[in-house]
């Protein structure tokens, strides 16, 4: 296959990450066993990282960017999949290390794939993409702990965010009742959006922006956190005797500074939840349960669909803090 296609590529120049929509080819791309017509990718945090040259999230120039993606197999030299097949693509450093879902077309290993759902279309997962797969890992994760809907609240942390927002989507369809922490202060745009997804309350205030006692009072029966630093200290601190934390982000900080206390007093569970080298069997499990619990009415709420074009400028907002929830990038307009 030689036709030409979109991509956007980050080069670096002066030490800075150069992004541009080029024209490619097939013989542009990486090696792979697997041809894929991209239909859409989405952007997630570290997209935008990359796009806007934030850290060294990017390993190796020149890159397409883009950490998930989903479309329908063009090629295929690997007898897991077949050409027409819908497939779905997330983690496996694709994006930072490899060339990922900005691009029309990608070449990519098979053993990073896992076949799309029939229940979904590959929109609606790239409406869910890494984080929405993150979101539902870190939900079985507290399940597998013991932490059920009938244990009591549920705090999600940075709940506007992309993991959050699925997380709080999740968490209510399976019948938690959820607490949604946004950053101080909390605006009526914010609220209506959370309670659309299922959140029972709210929270915000200055005290999520200040260390902790070493217990506070119990409040949560679990928690999934994706903030990190002092926000999580004050999770830990206020988790129930015997409950749990999935923790997966580190939006505010890859710092932790807490004490033994809530581990040793009240049996409290940190529980990390990698989405990135999850094995293939558990991929598949996630990916089917997403299906059953995520329905279309949700994600219409979750996200919203951006072009190839508009990534590099919704990527210095989402490093702003101005988005919120999930967006989807249809490559192809």
């Amino acid at each position: 296959m030689t036709n030409s296609f979109k991509a956007l590529l980050i080069t670096e120049a002066g030490g800075k990450n150069q992004p541009e929509i080029v024209t490619l080819t097939s013989d542009d791309l990486p090696v792979g066993d697997v041809l894929v017509s991209v239909e859409f990718s989405s952007l997630n945090y570290k997209d935008a990282m990359a796009v806007t040259g934030t850290g060294n999230i990017i390993r190796s120039f020149p890159i397409v960017p883009g950490i998930d993606l989903a479309g329908t197999v063009i090629k295929s030299d690997s007898s897991f999949y077949t050409k027409g097949q819908k497939i779905v693509l997330t983690g496996w450093s694709v994006g930072e290390r490899y060339w990922g879902g900005y691009a029309q077309v990608q070449r990519v290993k098979s053993e990073w794939l896992v076949p799309l759902p029939d229940e979904l279309s590959t929109h609606q997962a790239m409406a869910i993409g890494t984080a929405g797969f993150t979101a539902m890992l870190c939900v079985t994760t507290l399940e597998e702990a013991g932490v059920l809907p009938d244990a009591g609240d549920i705090l999600v942390t940075g709940a506007a965010g992309g993991v959050g927002s699925v997380s709080v989507a999740l968490l209510s369809a399976l019948g938690y009742t959820v607490t949604a922490l946004v950053p101080h202060p909390v605006t009526e745009a914010q609220t209506s959006y959370l309670k659309g997804l299922g959140a029972a309350k709210i929270i915000s205030g200055e005290e999520w922006e200040a260390k902790p006692q070493a217990l506070e009072k119990q409040r949560w029966a679990g928690a999934i956190d994706t903030v990190g630093s002092v926000v999580l200290a004050r999770v830990l601190a206020e988790v129930f005797y015997g409950g749990a934390v999935a923790v997966c982000g580190l939006a505010g900080g890859s710092n932790l500074t807490t004490t033994v206390m809530p581990f040793i007093l009240r049996g409290v569970r940190l529980l990390g939840v990698d989405s990135v080298q999850c094995p293939f069997e558990k991929r598949k499990k996630i990916w089917k349960r997403i299906a059953l619990h995520v329905s279309e009415a949700r994600l219409d709420k979750v996200a919203q669909t951006i072009a190839l074009a508009d990534v590099v400028r919704y990527g210095a907002e989402m490093m702003e803090g101005k988005v919120q929830g999930r967006i989807v990038v249809d490559v192809n307009s």
